[in-house]
């Protein structure tokens, strides 16, 4: 076996358990593993774990919703993080957010993508078809109509020991 080959993948282990590089998909084995994020937008460094990197990305969103653009079939936890800005802003009234719903249906409208709220797929399926303003248009009906079921605390499971 060559010695090159070896050597760089090595290497490249070291690096990633050091957090020396910036990943752009959760470790093998996750249970989503069609996410993946656009390295410019997310520095996530390579020795966090799984957990700890959705955490971040979902910081992120809530910082800066128009990076949920750059994640490609984003975890439910990713996409609670942005139904609770556009369910604020829907709230607060004022401009409607038809940038981050568009993203939103851009995001669900893959079959790889998986469901954050119970019919929100079904909400989408109905507008099959439709011009993209009124695709959205539905949606923020649809989402105005819901209780803020997304708002929900998310915390870490404590294992006692």
């Amino acid at each position: 076996m060559p010695l090159l080959p070896v050597l760089s993948s090595l290497l490249s282990r070291a690096s990633r358990a050091l957090g020396l590089e910036s990943v752009d998909a959760f470790p093998p084995g996750h249970r989503y593993p069609h996410t993946r994020w656009d390295r410019a937008y997310f520095d996530i460094a390579s020795d966090l774990t799984a957990d700890r990197m959705e955490t971040a990305i979902c910081e992120a969103i809530t910082n800066t919703p128009m990076v949920f653009a750059h994640i490609t079939h984003p975890t439910p936890r990713m996409q609670r993080a942005l139904l609770a800005i556009i369910h604020a802003r829907l709230r607060r009234g004022g401009t409607a957010p038809t940038d981050l719903v568009a993203m939103l249906i851009d995001a669900c409208d893959s079959p790889r993508t998986p469901e954050a709220l119970p019919g929100l797929r079904a909400a989408l399926a109905s507008t099959d078809g439709y011009d993209p303003s009124m695709r959205i248009a539905h949606l923020q009906a649809w989402l105005a109509d819901m209780p803020a079921a997304f708002d929900v605390i998310e915390a870490p499971v404590r294992v006692r020991g």
